[in-house]
């Protein structure tokens, strides 16, 4: 008996492994894409710049608003955490397909460098951090220990054509 448990829990250890490592395998698309994600088109310049540079294998990415719901607001004010931490999520969505426009392929990416997230604020409100977890969340998912990077969450008076979150991110290629 006791050497059958051996064996069963073996098989399953074994099965649990290529269970990790098959995920571990899978393309930042893919993972995405089993976590129910789609990303949206890549956003275009709304004035005189340009999305994303390349210097060697560092990409700056520049401020990236909601493209997929354009969500407006001031957070503390008419929005709540929720919507804020969505909308985030949704910037991080617009920047991965930004990225991809740049470099072919996610899996291009090597880690997150920075990221800079402003958040369009009242006076009083203080989670920012939280509504910026809605983008490092994401960039977790798409690129697991290597989507975290240096990160600042910080509120702002006014954002361009009042949206609720804007960030911009520097990101090392392989």
């Amino acid at each position: 008996m006791k050497y059958l448990l051996s064996i069963i829990f073996a098989v399953v250890s074994i099965n649990l492994y290529a269970s990790e490592t098959k995920n571990n395998n899978a393309t930042p698309e893919q993972k995405l894409a089993k976590a129910g994600y789609k990303l949206p088109a890549p956003a275009k310049p709304v004035a005189n710049y340009v999305t994303w540079r390349r210097a060697g294998n560092i990409l700056y990415l520049s401020g990236h608003g909601d493209c997929v719901t354009n969500v407006k607001g001031k957070l503390g004010k008419d929005l709540t955490v929720k919507q804020g931490y969505d909308s985030a999520q949704n910037v991080g969505l617009c920047m991965l397909a930004t990225i991809k426009d740049a470099v072919g392929e996610l899996s291009e990416v090597k880690q997150v460098l920075q990221i800079i997230g402003m958040v369009n604020t009242s006076a009083d409100f203080k989670e920012q951090p939280k509504v910026i977890n809605g983008f490092s969340d994401l960039f977790v998912v798409a690129f697991g220990k290597d989507g975290k990077g240096a990160r600042a969450a910080v509120g702002m008076h006014s954002l361009p054509s009042n949206i609720a979150v804007e960030i911009n991110a520097i990101i090392e290629l392989k």
